[in-house]
């Protein structure tokens, strides 16, 4: 039996995995950046290791000591209140039959623009308010530093503090305007020698320090993020929908995709990630 709107309203899995989550990695800033995505349609405790067993030197035929410890802390995400991120995109029936592109590829792009959008600025600048993400931005417990655009050092004091911490940073975030006035900066007031990539015919790439740079403008100019991702951990719900809605809009000759999905924010190391303020 073919599959139809009517038979079938609510996407198939794997449909839906290749409509919307896989392409979601792609398009999202913080999804494509690294971090440790758990799949979870209930609430996710995640272990931490706090504090290990202080190790000495013992001498031979000496009682090796046992009263070694550790302590244990940990993540928890999705809890039940999380709300979900929806969207219903409403499309009439004239387009199905005219247009000249596949329009499945056509709502794809929109689909996952729009989630994407929604969800980078939730995982970065995020309150947490009405049960909803709280962003990289506000965690608690985070490296703070200052960002100063007209003086590189300030991005080296971020690295730093991270290695200080013996952390290897992985990936700096920043606004467009940030990134821009940084590629901007001279050798001098008399030199036309870019600082960050001293020949302009070369393809720079987007590096700071030797640190791969995502430029978002989810992120507000004078923040910026500098982290090691693999200690962001995301939690994102198994069973994203897509369900079609074929009858809602009727009198309109329409068709509704209904889309929803659920993601979740936490920081298995606070101390791994960087939040750059610039001063007033």
């Amino acid at each position: 039996m073919a599959e139809t709107t009517a038979t079938n309203p609510q996407l198939l899995n794997d449909q839906v995995a290749s409509l919307l989550v896989q392409p979601l990695e792609a398009a999202s800033v913080v999804l494509s950046s690294g971090p440790r995505i758990f799949d979870t349609a209930g609430q996710l405790r995640i272990p931490k290791l706090t504090g290990g067993a202080t190790v000495s030197f013992v001498a031979e035929g000496a009682q090796i000591p046992d009263t070694a410890d550790v302590t244990f802390d940990e993540l928890s995400l999705m809890p039940t209140e999380r709300t979900s991120l929806k969207v219903i995109l409403r499309y009439t029936r004239e387009l199905v039959r005219q247009s000249v592109i596949g329009i499945d590829a056509v709502l794809k792009a929109r689909l996952v623009k729009d989630v994407a959008d929604a969800l980078d600025t939730a995982l970065l600048t995020g309150t947490g308010a009405s049960n909803s993400i709280k962003g990289l931005i506000n965690q608690t417990g985070v490296t703070t530093g200052t960002l100063d655009v007209t003086d590189p050092d300030s991005l080296l004091d971020a690295i730093a503090a991270l290695n200080a911490d013996e952390v290897t940073p992985n990936r700096w975030l920043l606004s467009g305007a940030d990134f821009a006035a940084l590629r901007k900066l001279k050798e001098g007031t008399s030199s036309k020698r870019y600082l960050l990539e001293p020949d302009p015919s070369k393809a720079s790439g987007t590096m700071l320090f030797g640190i791969p740079a995502t430029v978002t403008n989810k992120l507000p100019a004078g923040k910026a993020i500098l982290a090691d991702f693999s200690n962001i951990a995301v939690a994102r719900d198994t069973s994203p929908s897509v369900t079609v809605l074929s009858e809602r809009y009727a009198e309109f000759d329409e068709i509704g995709l209904r889309v929803t999905c659920r993601y979740d924010l936490g920081l298995l190391h606070p101390e791994a990630v960087a939040v750059l303020t610039k001063t007033p």
